[in-house]
């Protein structure tokens, strides 16, 4: 398989939960979730993502947590925490701190609400690149972000040296074909469901949610399509497409991970406002979609 730019984030990373407990940082409970991911043989996490609540997260809780889980990673694992904003500024702020602390990369969201033209990403993300020494994963998400980042504009980017892959969200096939066609980035599935689907044009990996039940499901998948096993793969993806599609499709990211995990007892379930949990229909629901992949009796 052809190498590609950024191979050091190809495989499984994670999209890390943040444990919440009486509407603190439980920081305890999150040093245990980075041992686990050590233990199941997780490539990379990603904390203070969507999937970390970081729209409810303080600054000074952000850096935290970034802080948090470099200590316990201890070169253990890769960790490579979100870092982006709508603001310019605080995105160079931020990156900033996770390179001060030994952060191994930067998950780097488009700006949203403000809806920049193209140039305006372009400016936006070589901006930071300039002022910050650290490894910029792209993550382009223009159903949270109101705006895409166009394939040029991408191929554009991936000429700065830094700037090394981007976690593809559009749920386009055709958009993460076109930047495989225009540039040597890594590529990695922003979508549980399509990880196998963007194997096969060339991508490298995955950034999951599903990953913080199952991690070495996915590392199996991707490790048997690396080693050039397709039916292996397939079995896996077929496996993991049925719990990520029932999981995801409860309520917004991450309310029913959160409600998975608190059931199989590894989270409290807490969230903060303007999150809420599941009512009991919507448990069972969670419940049934565990029971049928095997987590739950």
């Amino acid at each position: 398989m052809s190498r590609t730019k950024g191979e050091q984030f190809a495989g499984v990373t994670v999209a890390l939960v943040t444990p919440f407990r009486n509407d603190e940082v439980d920081y305890e409970a999150l040093k245990r979730l980075v041992d686990w991911h050590v233990e199941q043989g997780t490539d990379c996490l990603a904390p203070v993502g969507t999937t970390g609540e970081s729209p409810t997260l303080s600054h000074e809780e952000h850096e935290q947590i970034i802080a948090a889980v470099v200590e316990q990673a201890r070169g253990r694992i890769k960790v490579m925490p979100g870092t982006g904003s709508n603001s310019t500024r605080e995105a160079i702020r931020l990156t900033k701190f996770a390179k001060k602390v030994g952060a191994d990369g930067a998950l780097m969201v488009g700006p949203y609400y403000n809806k920049p033209t193209q140039e305006g990403y372009y400016r936006h993300f070589a901006a930071v690149a300039e002022a910050c020494e650290l490894p910029i994963v792209l993550y382009n998400i223009p159903g949270r972000t109101a705006s895409n980042i166009l394939p040029e504009t991408i191929a554009r980017l991936a000429e700065i040296p830094s700037i090394v892959a981007v976690k593809e969200a559009t749920g386009s096939m055709d958009q993460a074909s076109h930047i495989a066609s225009l540039c040597n980035i890594t590529i990695l599935s922003g979508d549980d469901s399509m990880t196998l689907p963007l194997l096969s044009i060339g991508g490298r990996g995955v950034v999951s949610v599903v990953g913080n039940l199952v991690p070495r499901d996915l590392k199996a998948l991707v490790s048997a399509y690396d080693a050039g096993k397709p039916d292996e793969a397939l079995q896996w993806h077929r496996k993991l497409f049925t719990l990520s599609r029932d999981l995801l499709s409860v309520a917004t990211n991450p309310i029913p991970l959160k409600t998975a995990m608190k059931l199989l007892g590894r989270d409290t379930g807490e969230l903060r406002l303007p999150l809420c949990g599941l009512d009991a229909a919507g448990e069972a629901r969670i419940a049934a979609t565990l029971k049928a992949y095997g987590l739950m009796k």
